[in-house]
């Protein structure tokens, strides 16, 4: 019996409120799937930039091409893992559908004073801990029709990475 490595085809989106870990997240997974990175921050036009850093939150309006964009970079049949808040089912609909494959979402999933903590340590970006309580208002957790799987961010990320990992390598035949 041969042993072949694996090739991770999927396209994944890492979601979650500022803070969660998207980031460090996606880069850790996309490192032990051999997938492409795609920081979703990068995407964001700079109207967008500038109202966040003035701690103004986005409006749908906002958000569309951003999210429109964040699916396309997802197009493809290589593997591919993206930071993305994806808020809402809406938006997370939206990014499958620009993908024009399916999409599954990896949500981080934590407690106010963790993420809090988190934003306030965190040097050189522009989402300001007070845009916080927006996005939790506005966040709305995958529910069982949708492929998601949800972390805990208390773990450790090698822990997360595993779970992830393995739940993603198991949908991807």
């Amino acid at each position: 019996m041969k042993n072949r490595e694996h090739i991770f085809h999927g396209a994944v989106v890492v979601m979650g409120v500022a803070g969660s870990g998207k980031t460090t997240l996606g880069k850790a997974l996309a490192r032990q799937l051999k997938a492409q990175f795609i920081e979703g921050d990068d995407l964001h036009p700079s109207a967008n930039v500038a109202k966040m850093s003035a701690q103004i939150p986005l409006t749908d309006a906002d958000r569309w091409p951003w999210l429109a964009l964040v699916g396309t970079s997802l197009a493809g049949t290589q593997g591919k893992i993206a930071s993305c808040s994806a808020l809402k089912r809406s938006y997370r609909e939206k990014i499958v559908e620009a993908a024009g494959r399916p999409v599954s979402f990896i949500f981080l999933d934590g407690g106010r004073e963790t993420l809090e903590r988190r934003m306030r340590a965190r040097q050189d970006h522009f989402m300001p801990p007070a845009l916080l309580a927006s996005q939790l208002e506005t966040l709305e957790p995958p529910d069982a029709h949708e492929h998601a799987l949800r972390l805990d961010i208390e773990q450790s990320v090698s822990a997360l990475a595993a779970q992830a990992g393995s739940w993603l390598l198991s949908q991807d035949q």
